[in-house]
């Protein structure tokens, strides 16, 4: 039997370009699991119905592989689980050399299909450790600027001194301090810190 797989990340994207993908592979709509939901992992409810319908030798129809999912260990995860345990062959239909159904003089798609996603997997690795360095070395230059990130520090107001007394006399609580300069609890108990600290 085949099976076509399509998600979105959210209710509001469309789907056509996938259902149409999977219309030229012969697909029948009623054979086409579909999920509006996050590609983060694999708690989906379209997902979930498609592995207890499938039985070995059926095929599994995808348009590209971040349909299946975006993070690469819990593809390869799932891959492992749909190739070796359900028994069932995929097909990535914008990438070919992902076909566990073809050979290659004498090798198995299964096995080639396998070594590509090891290397994407890995490549994307690599590209998300390189973006975070070069979020980590922005940063460091805009800060040698002069840009302060974080949220903008609130100035104390001018009766501050005052409450913060009544506070350190016991006459009022952290919570009718904050009440009475009209920030917040945390922002308070923060300011106190410092506060007993300095005198």
């Amino acid at each position: 039997m085949k099976y076509g797989y399509v998600r979105v990340s959210s209710r509001e994207q469309n789907i056509d370009r996938q259902m149409t993908a999977m219309e030229n592979h012969g697909l029948s709509k009623k054979n086409i699991f579909i999920d509006k939901a996050s590609g983060k992992n694999f708690n989906r409810r379209g997902y979930k119905r498609m592995l207890r319908r499938l039985k070995p030798g059926d095929e599994i129809f995808i348009k590209s592989i971040d349909r299946l999912g975006r993070n690469y260990t819990e593809i390869i995860e799932q891959w492992k689980i749909l190739t070796k345990k359900k028994k069932v062959d995929l097909v990535v239909i914008d990438f070919p050399l992902l076909d566990t159904r073809k050979r290659v003089n004498g090798v198995t798609g299964t096995f080639i299909a396998d070594l590509v996603l090891q290397i994407m997997s890995y490549v994307a690795q690599i590209e998300r450790e390189n973006t975070h360095k070069r979020q980590m070395e922005g940063i460091k230059e805009a800060q040698k600027r002069g840009v302060r990130f974080g949220r903008k520090s609130i100035a104390k107001p001018d009766n501050f001194h005052e409450i913060a007394e009544l506070w350190k006399s016991g006459k009022i609580s952290l919570r009718k301090g904050a009440e009475l300069l009209d920030i917040s609890h945390s922002t308070f108990s923060k300011w106190m810190k410092t506060f007993q600290k300095t005198v």
